[in-house]
């Protein structure tokens, strides 16, 4: 395997050393799941004296908290077996366990104060479903700067309550209603972090508080989301998503979604994960009129690239990374996704009047004739501001505006020629060409 551990900067060196004493003793700090809730329950004013106070601040009628303890518990003791954070690993770990059972109490605390939000419609919502590295963040970005559309950034998906004041536009058009809102600095500090923590990651995915986000992050307050087998290798975890059809971390999805709309005018949302071409029936029980954007990319470079992000994710949270287990482990993940993609188009057990797919090569060459595509597709109209705005994105963001992302094959197995077989029919089906370098760059 090609892939190497990247350059830490002496500040972060020295925490990994334990020579910063607040951070230290931060980092002694238990990951225990009754101790974590405590705390999480104290921050919002709540004390637990009972196991029923458990239920009584994280869950609802509609969402019981049975589930999400559970999945919690089950993330924990796969992080203590499996995942080897370091001291930095340990810290973010916590903060980021807080910051969602936290906001989960919140959400809870919103709908009982709210029933009516689960009232709101999620109308015929656009989802790009494509796998990871296949251009899925360059057609979010297009989409997004179209001004019909609401794309919730990533602050939103963070700390989505409260919800926006009744009537407020999308933040994409003039005027903007989030302008100042603290919970962008707060999502800054979580998401940025690790850019600094890890040379060269900005160059292969930028984060920050006001971008347009994986909505994946509203499935981590059922703790059952791919936030957790991306940051940490916890390979237990990862099974137990995969044999979940993920109906507890839709209901969340969906929720989220009610909250950020609550009292809003007409919403066109438009959201974007991998992790939905993985249960795309689940996805259409909960929003059964979604229209969906499926990107494709020769699996095996998609696969070495995302070997490479996994790995310098994990990268900031332990000192283990083990690029050789990543690739068997989202080659077995995107073999099995994509052989049920054809099964499923075989079988038309997806609605295809609902469905659009289009080429990582087709963004490279001419990235707004393909996304025009896409409108023609769902019967959009995509007007001149759409365009014009489409256009300042493109050419505000080149594909190495930080630094070029550079990866080979041989960070996915030693003879990428030996997977072809595996995603031949995948290939066939959806004719998604080879690529014939061996080194490849600049992902979008």
């Amino acid at each position: 395997m090609s892939w190497s551990p990247p350059q830490r900067p002496e500040s972060v060196r020295s925490i990994l050393a334990g020579e910063v004493e607040l951070l230290a003793e931060e980092a002694a700090l238990p990951l225990v799941r009754d101790t974590l809730v405590a705390e999480a329950a104290a921050s919002q004013g709540l004390t637990l004296r009972s196991p029923s106070d458990f239920d009584a601040c994280l869950g609802h009628p509609d969402f019981e908290a049975a589930a999400a303890l559970e999945n919690l518990e089950a993330f924990l003791a796969a992080l203590a077996l499996e995942a080897e954070l370091n001291p930095i690993g340990q810290i973010l770990t916590r903060r980021f366990l807080l910051r969602l059972l936290q906001v989960r109490i919140q959400i809870m605390r919103h709908l009982r104060a709210d029933p009516g939000t689960l009232d709101e419609e999620i109308r015929a919502p656009l989802f790009v479903a494509g796998a990871p590295r296949t251009g899925t963040t360059i057609l979010h970005a297009l989409l997004a700067a179209d001004p019909a559309h609401r794309v919730p950034e990533a602050w939103e998906l963070l700390f989505p309550v409260p919800p926006p004041a009744p009537g407020s536009v999308s933040p994409n058009t003039k005027g903007d209603p989030f302008l100042g809102d603290a919970r962008i600095d707060l999502a800054n500090r979580e998401l940025v972090r690790p850019q600094t923590l890890v040379s060269g990651l900005l160059s292969i995915h930028e984060y920050g508080g006001r971008k347009p986000k994986e909505c994946l992050s509203s499935m981590s307050f059922a703790f059952e989301s791919e936030e957790f087998t991306a940051r940490y290798a916890v390979p237990s975890f990862a099974k137990r998503l995969a044999q979940s059809d993920m109906s507890e971390a839709y209901k969340m999805h969906r929720l989220v979604l009610q909250i950020r709309q609550r009292a809003q005018t007409e919403t066109a949302w438009v959201l974007k994960s991998p992790v939905h071409l993985h249960v795309l029936p689940t996805l259409l029980k909960f929003y059964p009129d979604a229209r969906i954007a499926i990107t494709h990319r020769d699996p095996v470079t998609l696969l070495a690239s995302l070997t490479n992000l996994i790995a310098n994710l994990r990268w900031a949270h332990s000192d283990r990374v083990d690029p050789a287990a990543i690739a068997e482990e989202h080659i077995e993940r995107y073999a099995g996704t994509f052989d049920r993609l054809v099964d499923w188009k075989e079988r038309d057990a997806l609605p295809e009047s609902q469905i659009h797919h289009s080429h990582f090569a087709d963004f490279q060459t001419e990235p707004l004739a393909t996304v025009e595509r896409l409108y023609v597709r769902f019967e959009k109209d995509m007007g001149s501001e759409a365009k014009v705005a489409m256009q300042k994105v493109l050419d505000a963001n080149p594909a190495d505006r930080h630094g070029t992302h550079r990866y080979s094959r041989d960070s996915v197995a030693e003879d990428p020629s030996a997977l072809r077989t595996r995603f031949a029919r995948y290939q066939e089906t959806f004719a998604v060409p080879s690529d014939d370098t061996s080194l490849l760059q600049a992902d979008r």
